[in-house]
């Protein structure tokens, strides 16, 4: 593997010219891949907004209610919008939700029993999905999690770094409850899942045990491609308001959707028996809501242009970065691996120092609840967390992988490329 210090030495002396020049020459050789993703957005965009023009919203879906949250007509149509979209019988969409893994966690045991077996069909899920599961190295909470509650846990091992296809038709049987399938690569190297790929898992599942759940983790996959995956065969998917379906502007939750009798379950467990997705006061939120999943479809183009230009410049390079540029996409992240500490510090500090938000900051390695190393995070975000606002992190551990994503704005993503390069052109 080349070194990252020969490696800026290999760019200076291929390229003479400014980084501005290099990023508008990239620029003009993605002109095929910028008109698909623009054509993805089109089509996606058009979705959403016929979606708000079939259930009829109006101001009044704006305002709040307070206490219980009871008869909130603009929950009622949110949560219409999101089912239209996302093709589901039910969908709810709530502030209340803490985070991506508290979404995914309520629709696990929500739906899942003592007894039941869940499999996850691409090796290990993310970090915090461990602890949720129980299989984390060093796990304080395991008294709490699906294995304490007697709930069966198995992993079909990656081949070649993808799905291995033919293993998991060997596990699936009647047995399995539910398959768990992250979209995105989380912290790992493989591939992200493509909705294709998603739909052949279904088959191979359904075929083999028809009343198996499949369950997709969407995190950083909505509006990327035409098709969501519960049009491919998926019974349930959830995802993070502060990243994809957000818009950038939501300032908290998740949203899960799929069959009526999956997302009451879920509901049952963000709220309580009984209650369910009919209460929970959203606080004024409702018009942030609306405003930034109609707003998705093209903040996630963007994010998604910008994606592909890191991925071009680092190609470019000389750097390990997936996937290529040419590549068919269907989650915002771009891993760029550095195989050393200290070049994926650099990295993330550079796009620190370019956020709108704490721009002044150094960001450092540290450990954070969920994850079993050290993680850096550069993130300088109007929301706290926000995934779909540029950012970058990645565990201090090997080999090094920073995973880049988001951009409200194509032009803020070219801007810190170019810090990154006029940074390589300085170092010694």
């Amino acid at each position: 593997m080349v070194n990252f210090y020969v490696r800026i030495q290999v760019y200076k002396g291929i390229f003479n010219m400014n980084s501005h020049e290099l990023i508008k020459n990239a620029e003009k050789s993605l002109a095929e891949q910028f008109e698909i993703i623009n054509e993805i957005r089109d089509f996606n965009q058009k979705k959403v907004l016929e979606a708000f023009i079939n259930n009829r919203v109006a101001p009044e879906h704006f305002y709040t209610v307070s206490g219980y949250g009871h008869d909130d007509i603009g929950r009622e149509v949110l949560d219409k919008v999101f089912a239209e979209v996302f093709k589901a019988e039910k969908a709810i969409a709530r502030i209340h939700f803490a985070s991506g893994t508290h979404t995914l966690a309520c629709c696990l045991f929500g739906c899942l029993r003592p007894g039941d077996k869940l499999i996850s069909v691409a090796g290990a899920p993310y970090d915090t999905m461990q602890e949720v599961i129980g299989t984390a190295g060093d796990n304080t909470t395991k008294e709490d999690s699906l294995l304490a509650y007697g709930i069966l846990y198995d992993e079909v091992p990656l081949k070649n770094n993808d799905v291995d296809f033919e293993l998991l038709e060997k596990m699936i049987d009647k047995s399995t409850t539910m398959v768990l399938i992250q979209r995105s690569k989380g912290y790992s190297t493989r591939k992200s899942l493509s909705i294709e790929v998603i739909e052949k898992i279904c088959k191979i599942v359904k075929k083999k045990n028809p009343d198996c759940i499949c369950f997709v983790d969407n995190c950083y996959g909505e509006f990327v491609e035409e098709k969501e995956p519960l049009e491919v065969g998926a019974d349930l998917i959830a995802g993070s308001l502060i990243k994809n379906p957000g818009g950038g502007i939501v300032e908290a939750g998740g949203y899960i959707a799929g069959k009526a009798k999956y997302v009451d379950k879920a509901s049952n467990r963000l709220t309580a028996p009984g209650i369910g997705s009919e209460g929970g006061a959203m606080f004024n939120q409702h018009r942030l809501i609306f405003q930034g999943f109609f707003m998705a479809p093209s903040v996630v183009s963007d994010a998604v242009k910008g994606a592909v230009l890191a991925a071009k410049i680092f190609d470019e390079i000389g750097y390990n970065s997936t996937p290529k540029y040419n590549e068919k996409r269907t989650d915002i992240i771009q891993n760029i691996t550095f195989n050393a500490p200290e070049p994926l510090e650099k990295f993330c500090r550079t796009i620190q120092s370019l956020s709108p938000v704490n721009g002044y900051v150094t960001p450092i390695p540290e450990y954070i609840p969920g994850y079993e190393d050290q993680v850096i995070m550069a993130g300088g975000t109007f929301i706290e967390g926000s995934t779909i606002e540029l950012s970058a992190d990645g565990p201090m551990r090997e080999p090094y992988v920073a995973y880049l994503q988001g951009g409200l704005n194509y032009a803020h993503v070219k801007i810190a490329l170019e810090k990154f390069l006029d940074n390589l052109k300085t170092s010694k």
